[in-house]
C-alpha cells in the first residue's frame, strides 16, 4: 500500500487515450467513451488520494475537432464536474484521423501542422479556461518506420522542417510541443534518432521529449533499429547491473530534453491493436513478467546527478492498448494510483 500523501507535485494524471487507441474498428475491441474513462479516473483511490487529472487524445469518440468551440467547452465542464484537470493535448495528427505524415508529400505535412494547430488552440483554450494548468502537446512523425527506411536522411531533413513548422505554430499560443518517442515512428523509433530530430530542430524552449517508461525500453532493445541497441542480445534480465548502464546512458541523453513523462510497465516485448502498429507493450505495474521497478526507474527520467529537475508539474500513466476488461475492473486503477503515488513520494516536491 503506498504511503499517504506527502508532496504536491508532480501531479497525478491518467491517460484517457487507451479507451480509443486501438479499438473501435472491424477485429479490435469497441471503444470506452470518455465519460466511463474519467469515471474510473476518478474513482481510483489510496490513503486518500486521487489521480489530479486526466491526458487527452483529440481523437473521436472522445472529441469531435469538426465542433471546436463546443467541444472545448463541453470538455471543461466534464472536467470540473470529474474534480479533474486537463494535462497533456494529443492531436489527431494521423492520416485516418485527418493528419499526415510529417515527412510525407506537401499535402501530407500541410494536414499534419493543421492538426497541430487545432491542438495548441484547444490546449491553449483550456488553459485559458482554468482547468489545464500543466501539460504539453504531444506529436509523433504519423508515419510508418519501414516508410521512413526508404530515404532515411532526406526523411530526417523533413522531419525536421515540419517541426520547426510546428514549433512556430506552438510558440503562437504559448505551447510547448513533445515528441513522443515510440518504436513504431518513423524517425522516433530509436533513441539515437530522436535526439538527431531533436538537435536539428534546435527549439529546446518549444519542442521537447516526452518518455514513455513501456515505449524507452524498447530503445535499449534496439527493437526497429538494431544498429542503436544498447543491451547485448540475448539480454540476460537478472543482470540489473548491465540493464541499469544501459538504461542510464539512454536517460542521460535524453533527460534534458524531456517535458512530459508516461509512469508505464513493460515486460520487454511488442504488441499492437486496431490500426496501432505493434509497439512498446503496456503492462499492469505488477505484471510478474514487467522488466521495470518502476518507481526506480523513474527516477532516472525525474532526477539527475544534481537532483530533481522539476522540469514538468505532471506524470501520466499511459495504459494504451490494455484490454477492455482489464480497464473496466476498478483495481487496475487502484494500483495504478499506489505506484504513482510512491513516485511522486520519492521524487516529488510540494
Amino acid at each position: 500500500m503506498a504511503k499517504r500523501k506527502t508532496n504536491l507535485f508532480p501531479k497525478l494524471h491518467n491517460a484517457a487515450w487507451p479507451g480509443v487507441v486501438g479499438k473501435g474498428v472491424p477485429g479490435a475491441e469497441p471503444s470506452i467513451d470518455l465519460d466511463t474513462m474519467l469515471k474510473l479516473t476518478s474513482a481510483a483511490e489510496v490513503d486518500g488520494v486521487k489521480f489530479d487529472g486526466f491526458d487527452l487524445n483529440l481523437c473521436k469518440p472522445h472529441f469531435d475537432v469538426d465542433s471546436l468551440d463546443s467541444e472545448i467547452k463541453r470538455l471543461a465542464e466534464k472536467a470540473n464536474s470529474f474534480n479533474l484537470e486537463i494535462g497533456t493535448i494529443v492531436p489527431a495528427i494521423w492520416q485516418s484521423e485527418g493528419g499526415g505524415s510529417a515527412f510525407g508529400s506537401p499535402a501530407d505535412r500541410k494536414r499534419f501542422l493543421q492538426q497541430v494547430k487545432i491542438g495548441c488552440q484547444v490546449a491553449s483554450e483550456l488553459r485559458k479556461l482554468g482547468v489545464r494548468p500543466n501539460g504539453s502537446v504531444r506529436i509523433d512523425t504519423a508515419s510508418s518506420v519501414e516508410e521512413w527506411a526508404k530515404d532515411p536522411e532526406q526523411n530526417q531533413k523533413l522531419i525536421a522542417e515540419t517541426f520547426t513548422e510546428a514549433c512556430d505554430i506552438a510558440v503562437s499560443y504559448d505551447e510547448v510541443l513533445a515528441c513522443e518517442g515510440e518504436i513504431c515512428w518513423g524517425g522516433m523509433h530509436s533513441w539515437k534518432r530522436m535526439v538527431q530530430i531533436l538537435e536539428m530542430v534546435d527549439r529546446p524552449q518549444t519542442l521537447g521529449f516526452q518518455a514513455d517508461m513501456a515505449h524507452t525500453l524498447l530503445y535499449t532493445l534496439g527493437y526497429n533499429a538494431p544498429e542503436d541497441r544498447i543491451l547485448p542480445e540475448n539480454f540476460d534480465w537478472s543482470d540489473t547491473e548491465t540493464f541499469d548502464r544501459a538504461y542510464r546512458k539512454m536517460t542521460n541523453t535524453l533527460r534534458h530534453w524531456t517535458v512530459d513523462l508516461h509512469i508505464a510497465q513493460n515486460d520487454a516485448t511488442v504488441f499492437g491493436s486496431g490500426t496501432h502498429d505493434k509497439t512498446g507493450r503496456h503492462c499492469l505495474p505488477n505484471d510478474p513478467k514487467g522488466k521495470l521497478d518502476i518507481v526506480y526507474y523513474a527516477g532516472f527520467w525525474l532526477s539527475d546527478e544534481d537532483g530533481l529537475t522539476k522540469r514538468f508539474n505532471h506524470i501520466c500513466w499511459d495504459g494504451c492498448m490494455f484490454p477492455n476488461a482489464v480497464m473496466m475492473n476498478p483495481q487496475t486503477w487502484t494500483d495504478i494510483l499506489s505506484v504513482m503515488i510512491s513516485v511522486r513520494n520519492k521524487y516529488g516536491w510540494k
